[in-house]
């Protein structure tokens, strides 16, 4: 069955998560390094029976586009020329971060499992996904 995969964009690196066969349950799958993101998205969409990607973005609590905004926009106009039948969404991820380094915490990730960036972007990448299927 297709899956539905979330980004969470930044710009030296992007955090990936996917849902299961069902689209029930979004789970942290990797972080990439930006520039190597086309790539790796170009293996996963195929690999994965991917259908729909969803990348977060970042808004202020006002509502204004924060400082990587119109770099998520682009992203998500990017993939949508480059995956012509895919659905390409966007999801609002207004304390995305925070919840991730909460989930974390409570989770029971060792500290220094907690100290990397890298953990947290795919975490929250998984909560983009989940609000977005969520929302659905």
């Amino acid at each position: 069955m297709p899956k539905i995969i979330a980004i969470d964009y930044g710009l030296k690196r992007c955090g990936i998560a996917i849902t299961d066969d069902l689209k029930m349950i979004a789970s942290p799958l990797e972080t990439v390094d930006t520039p190597k993101l086309m790539g790796y998205l170009d293996q996963l969409v195929v690999k994965e029976k991917v259908d729909t990607i969803v990348v977060g973005v970042a808004r202020k609590l006002n509502g204004e586009d924060g400082h990587v905004t119109q770099n998520q926009l682009e992203l998500a106009e990017k993939l949508a020329k480059k995956f012509p039948l895919l659905k390409v969404d966007i999801e609002d991820e207004r304390f995305t971060s925070s919840m991730a380094a909460q989930a974390m915490l409570m989770g029971g990730m060792k500290n220094s499992d907690r100290q990397k960036k890298e953990n947290l972007d795919k975490i929250s990448a998984a909560i983009i996904l989940q609000e977005y299927m969520r929302r659905l």
